[in-house]
């Protein structure tokens, strides 16, 4: 949802503006590019960077539900029959991702990766499904039936045929090992993982949000935003849906109902860590404005940019002491 050319705003305030260059450190991974940029000083951050990156590459190799020998891919396999054992980086996502499926009203749910397969998005070839095969869908999706151990720290199903696909907040997560190295070190850093993901360490960057009404290549923005130590999510449709008898799905699903959620709306958090604002704008993307506000109201700190199909202008919801936000398109 981020176009490159809005991320970096030329009079930021900072050191390295008033150089006028930037240190920019990247490599592909989870379908999308990952960057890491520096103020053009921190010379010393360029290789703590690329090692930094070096760990999203592992972490794809564990995450990805597209790789046979994965460990996501494993525990589908395995976990309806017997517990699996990971380790604890990726045993403490799964309870983070479990905690978050009932404070979101279960608009979040890691669990749901039968939808996404029955509606043909694992295999990017979208198709509306029978009600029978919906169904039997929907008879293997729900976060009761993740059952977590934190002694043996192992994962199992509670029914045979359940799976899990963390697609939703793998990005953040990886950015937020990336921003955690970075920080050990107090090297100031924007790490992004493609559009969707992006983190604010150590200095205030300046980040425009698109506008989605508008091609990428207009450069047309939504609204800018200026934060410091805080991440961004966005989640929106625009990059996998089909449409099928005159009507458009997108690839985010209720998993309450089984279907996709409207497409058309597109939706930013910001939070704490970026794995959360990812998890928090997927769950918001299907609950909409209700849920936003009340979540908001119960979780201080959360930042929202709403814009809804057909809406003029975007709602914003909540607020950060470290957060600014200005919408540029009345």
């Amino acid at each position: 949802m981020y176009h490159r050319r809005e991320i970096l705003q030329p009079a930021r305030a900072s050191a390295a503006a008033a150089d006028g260059y930037w240190l920019h450190v990247s490599r592909p991974a989870m379908a999308c590019r990952f960057e890491v940029t520096l103020p053009g000083e921190v010379e010393t951050g360029v290789r703590e960077a690329s090692l930094a990156l070096d760990e999203v590459a592992r972490l794809e190799s564990q995450l990805s539900i597209f790789r046979e020998e994965s460990l996501i891919s494993r525990i589908n396999r395995e976990a309806g029959r017997r517990a699996v054992e990971i380790e604890p980086g990726i045993f403490d996502l799964l309870v983070r991702c479990r905690d978050l499926s009932p404070a979101t009203a279960g608009a979040f749910d890691i669990t749901s990766g039968p939808l996404s397969r029955v509606w043909g998005f694992t295999r990017r070839a979208g198709r509306v499904p029978t009600r029978e095969e919906l169904g039997a869908a929907r008879s293997l999706v729900g976060i009761d039936g993740l059952c977590l151990d934190p002694a043996s720290l192992t994962v199992a199903f509670g029914r045979s045929g359940m799976e899990i696909n963390p697609g939703s907040v793998g990005k953040g997560y990886a950015v937020d090992q990336v921003a955690s190295r970075l920080r050990r070190q107090q090297i100031p850093a924007l790490i992004s993982a493609g559009y969707s993901s992006i983190l604010a360490l150590g200095q205030i960057w300046t980040i425009g949000i698109r506008d989605p009404r508008s091609p990428v290549e207009t450069g047309r923005r939504l609204a800018v935003v200026r934060m410091r130590n805080l991440a961004l999510g966005t989640s929106g449709s625009e990059e996998q849906s089909f449409e099928y008898l005159g009507v458009r799905y997108g690839h985010i699903i209720d998993p309450r109902t089984g279907w996709p959620a409207p497409p058309g709306r597109s939706v930013t958090v910001i939070a704490p860590a970026a794995e959360l604002a990812d998890g928090l704008a997927t769950a918001f993307y299907i609950g909409g404005e209700p849920m936003a506000r009340q979540y908001c109201e119960t979780h201080p700190g959360i930042v929202v940019v709403m814009l809804d199909a057909g809406a003029s202008r975007p709602t914003v919801i909540g607020d950060h002491p470290q957060c600014e936000v200005a919408i540029v398109n009345k």
